[in-house]
């Protein structure tokens, strides 16, 4: 059985899901949730107050129990993604090097896309080679203010 709740952030709500071994398998925003899911708000002080943590700059390092499902491939590059260090970006090169796949720029895109898990794993921190942002799952707004957050400027939640 999955369970979720619905958390109010600074970039919208964010529906987060556990499974049965209460661990983080997805997290939607705009409080996106599936037909078979059962809300359950109490399963979730842990996520909610390390995503407070991480809103008000007070959080660099997230330590949730995670259980992504993907591809061994999608599975390699997620891991990669944590590898990222807060306030950094790395290309999708750079993350294809990381993996061994040096040619695999597109299909690291493309898990890039499909992590279940932003914010947690940082997806945003990717950009092109030539430093622009790329698509995100949350926006390129979204995107740009939680890169904006992680640089330090204060400008970005509550704009």
């Amino acid at each position: 059985m999955t369970i979720f709740t619905i958390l109010e952030s600074p970039i919208g709500p964010l529906s987060v899901a556990k499974n049965e071994r209460s661990e983080i398998t997805e997290i939607h925003f705009r409080g996106r949730i599936k037909d078979d899911w059962q809300r359950n708000d109490d399963a979730f002080d842990d996520v909610a107050t390390q995503l407070r943590e991480y809103f008000a700059g007070k959080r660099r390092d997230f330590d949730l129990p995670l259980a992504p499902s993907g591809t061994p491939f999608q599975l390699s590059v997620w891991n990669e993604l944590r590898a990222i260090p807060y306030g950094r970006t790395k290309s999708y090169l750079d993350i294809a090097n990381a993996i061994g796949k040096p040619a695999a720029c597109r299909a690291v895109g493309a898990a890039n896309g499909a992590n279940p898990l932003p914010i947690v794993v940082p997806c945003h921190r990717v950009i092109g080679a030539n430093g622009s942002l790329t698509g995100f799952g949350g926006g390129i707004d979204v995107k740009r203010r939680l890169l904006a957050l992680e640089s330090g400027a204060q400008l970005l939640l509550h704009a």
